[in-house]
């Protein structure tokens, strides 16, 4: 099979592999469409990489859908459509077959649109973020008015959706001017091109000064979060969902945090939530319609192009909210 592989740090190629078999417990996927997250981005380029997985098939890539064409385990039967959401750190999504554990794979509907399934994973990640953020049980009294989004890559766009259903208004600020284009389309009721402007200026002018009551950084960057606590008001709540810029400590800004007394909520570890829950959530949503995804969809490589897909993808997407692959077996 082919599959790409992180040889060295920020190296990937495309190699050929033995296709894998799976263990007790495992399935194995035809993969037909991976996406690149943010994370994959960082461990290719940025030094998260486990060093035992480079030259590892797939690795790092852990959002994808295919066809399971084997199957060690009863409750998963060969021939099912399945999203794969394993942990990043074992993911192997970037290849034409991935053995993946039954517990983290979601069963389809057969005759699904599996590329626009494809996004489910990444929905999934910022529902879990959503029961952090802003529970669905939050009293009537407690329901923020204002919120802003750092980042509209996929997860920023995605949040924009959810905030705009529970009737938030919503700020988004991004370094692209295609991707806020996007944002305004879907609801945005301002956006705010960095460094150009300020989220926390623009923020700050449409409230009277006083700061939106819900601050998400969906950006992944140092410089995101402190904006993220400038534009959060006094007692308000701000999200983090990107990723770490760096390993190690980073700058943040603490007093000004504690001045503020800010709640705040990070997110991780999706893939570990009971059932799955949230996962399956985004499946419906995006089946009903509840949330808008094809504008996650419009930029794809090849597989044998997944080094390219990977610097479009530090490189912002050139535009795009997100950056796919196509694996031979999808007929596209």
């Amino acid at each position: 099979m082919r599959a790409a592989c992180v040889t060295t740090p920020g190296v990937v190629e495309v190699r050929d592999f033995s296709r894998p078999v799976p263990e007790p417990n495992q399935v194995l996927v035809e993969m037909r469409y991976a996406s690149i997250c943010g994370s994959d981005v960082h461990i290719v380029f940025d030094g998260f990489h486990n060093p035992e997985l480079l030259g590892r098939p797939g690795y790092p890539g852990h959002e994808g859908v295919g066809i399971v064409v084997r199957s060690e385990n009863s409750n998963v039967e060969v021939g099912r459509p399945v999203l794969t959401v394993p942990h990043g750190q074992r993911g192997g999504c970037f290849a034409e077959y991935q053995a993946v554990d039954a517990r983290h794979v979601i069963v389809l509907q057969d005759g699904v649109d599996l590329r626009r399934m494809l996004l489910a994973q990444q929905l999934g990640t910022t529902l879990f973020g959503m029961k952090k953020f802003l529970p669905a049980d939050t009293p009537v009294e407690r329901m923020p008015q204002t919120a802003a989004v750092i980042g509209a890559g996929s997860s920023g766009l995605f949040y924009l959706q959810h905030l705009i259903t529970r009737g938030v208004e919503v700020t988004v600020a991004d370094l692209d001017k295609d991707r806020l284009a996007i944002a305004e389309r879907l609801g945005a009721a301002r956006t705010v091109l960095e460094p150009v402007e300020s989220i926390s200026d623009v923020v700050l002018d449409a409230t009277g000064g006083v700061g939106a009551d819900l601050v998400i950084e969906a950006a992944g960057y140092d410089l995101a979060r402190a904006a993220a606590v400038e534009a959060a008001r006094i007692r308000g709540t701000v999200g983090f969902f990107g990723y770490p810029e760096s390993k190690g400590n980073a700058p943040f800004p603490v007093e000004r945090s504690f001045r503020k007394s800010l709640t705040m909520e990070w997110v991780n570890g999706t893939q570990s939530e009971a059932g799955l829950l949230s996962f399956r959530a985004a499946v419906e949503a995006i089946d009903t319609g509840t949330i808008e995804v094809d504008h996650c969809l419009e930029k794809m490589f090849d597989l044998e192009d997944t080094p390219a897909a990977l610097a479009a993808a530090r490189d912002h997407g050139h535009g795009a909210a997100k950056v796919g692959i196509v694996m031979p077996g999808s007929g596209d």
